[in-house]
Order: C-alpha cells, then sequence, then structure tokens
C-alpha cells in the first residue's frame, strides 16, 4: 500500500513500488484527465504538479512520492474550470484534437504559480510539452493572457 496526496485528499492505493505514478492516477483513482502520451517523459501529456513543479508523471514509480507531497491532477486544477489558465485557454480556444491539452494546462498552471508574469522567451524554455496539433502560438497567448488576469 502506498499513500498518496492527490487533489488534497490523502489516498491509500494497492500498487507495485515500480508502478508509473500515471497509471495509479488514471486506472486506481480513477482520475483520467491526466493522459498517457510516450510512456518516456518527453511528450509531456501526463503532467501533473507535484508540490508546485510540473512533473510528467509517466516515468515516476509510485515509490518515489511521500503523503507529504501534494499531487495535484487537471481535476484538482478547479472544480468548475476557473482557474485563470482554464478560462484563457477557453477564450483563446488553443486546442485542436485537445489529447495534449490537459499537460499544457499543468505545465502553464505551474510556470505561473512560479513566475506570474513570464516574457515569450521565458515561456518558450518552460512550455516544452508537445503538440502534435501545433498549437504553440494560442498556448502562448493564452498564457499571457492568463498571467495578464492574474494582476488584475
Amino acid at each position: 500500500m502506498v499513500s498518496l496526496t492527490v487533489n488534497g485528499v490523502v489516498r491509500e492505493v494497492d500498487a507495485e513500488p515500480d508502478t508509473p505514478l500515471l497509471w495509479v492516477i488514471r486506472e486506481q483513482l480513477g482520475l483520467t484527465g491526466t493522459k498517457y502520451g510516450c510512456g518516456i517523459a518527453q511528450c509531456g501529456a501526463c503532467t501533473v504538479i507535484v508540490d508546485g513543479a510540473a512533473t510528467r508523471s509517466c516515468s515516476l514509480p509510485v515509490s518515489s512520492f511521500t503523503p507529504e507531497q501534494k499531487i495535484v491532477t487537471i481535476e484538482g486544477l478547479s472544480p468548475d474550470a476557473s482557474h485563470p489558465v482554464q478560462k484563457a485557454w477557453l477564450e483563446v480556444d488553443v486546442p485542436q484534437c485537445g489529447y495534449c491539452q490537459t499537460g499544457q494546462i499543468m505545465a502553464a498552471a505551474a510556470l505561473l504559480q512560479s513566475n506570474p508574469n513570464p516574457t515569450d522567451d521565458e515561456i518558450a524554455a518552460e512550455m516544452t510539452n508537445i503538440c502534435r496539433c501545433g498549437t504553440y502560438n494560442r498556448i502562448k497567448t493564452a498564457i499571457k493572457l492568463a498571467a495578464g488576469s492574474n494582476h488584475g
């Protein structure tokens, strides 16, 4: 048994120690907003926030987490899609296929938590998630919009 704090709730899960966090989140906890993309922590579809940092969950074993660490999935970002990043994503109409967007949103939320007013270069450096549809300009626009809403 492993204890994890996910979206503010301590959860006991029965998983092998080497099970990736992604599969515990999806299969044991039923939080399917976090997506599987590549399985090698390259694409970012599986991004969650751990203690404020964007974290790729597909390649980290569940045994590497403690109950003290706060894991936030897309379901825990906001109960009603009112997080500034989620609102900006809707306003800018960022997604095309949408598959990568939960990971993109989580990475953007972590970025704005640590840097509330990032420059274009800082956004480019931090937003390393892959979007096969190529909506990078809309992603950047939405991040800038969400950053503006943080100040006003």
